[in-house]
């Protein structure tokens, strides 16, 4: 008599075995899941961070267009909705002012309707991207007074609201979400006495 294993033990023996093997593999699907959020996360954190210090640095020290070349005779901000640029239009919601340099500099933020890139241009030049293609931003607001210019006799402030998705190459429920506001008050004094 020959010894063997029948078929019902091998069928036993190996559910036994992938139901072992199965939760180690779970956990390790599990746990690169988590660490491709946490990256995308910390990648959304970063270029966030980097992105609002520019944009706050810029608004804050803006200062007010006083020969109108730029927004208007005496103004120190303008939102905007559509631009073009180097011969391209392009739609969304953007912030255009003066900057602080010594030479003027006409200068707008907004954001790319088409690709969900925050961009920004200098003095009616091409765009250049501020957020990489990692990021898309959801929604982008500007608000603050009706008129920012000097006769209202309030100092010029500017609120921004951000909606931003990171990991744009990831599977929808890995994609970290983030909304903030932030409010930017000009740093030269601009009241009337």
């Amino acid at each position: 008599m020959k010894k063997g294993y029948t078929l019902i033990e091998v069928m036993v023996a190996v559910a036994i075995f992938f139901s072992v093997l199965a939760a180690p593999t779970g956990f390790f699907i599990a746990s690169l899941k988590s660490q491709m959020r946490t990256l995308a996360s910390q990648e959304l954190l970063s270029q966030t961070s980097y992105f609002l210090e520019y944009i706050s640095r810029a608004l804050r020290m803006a200062k007010k267009d006083k020969n109108g070349s730029c927004l208007g005779l005496n103004s120190n901000y303008m939102k905007t909705n559509s631009r073009t640029l180097a011969g391209v239009t392009y739609s969304g919601p953007g912030i255009k002012f003066e900057s602080y340099h010594d030479t003027p500099i006409c200068q707008e933020i907004f954001l790319d309707g088409n690709d969900k890139v925050l961009k920004e241009s200098r003095n009616g030049a091409a765009p250049l991207p501020l957020t990489s293609g990692k990021l898309e931003i959801l929604s982008f607001n500007v608000g603050g007074e009706e008129s920012w210019e000097q006769y209202d006799n309030l100092q010029p402030k500017v609120t921004l609201f951000f909606e931003i998705k990171g990991g744009k190459n990831l599977k929808p429920e890995l994609q970290p979400k983030m909304k903030i506001q932030t409010t930017i008050s000009q740093r030269n004094l601009d009241v009337t006495y």
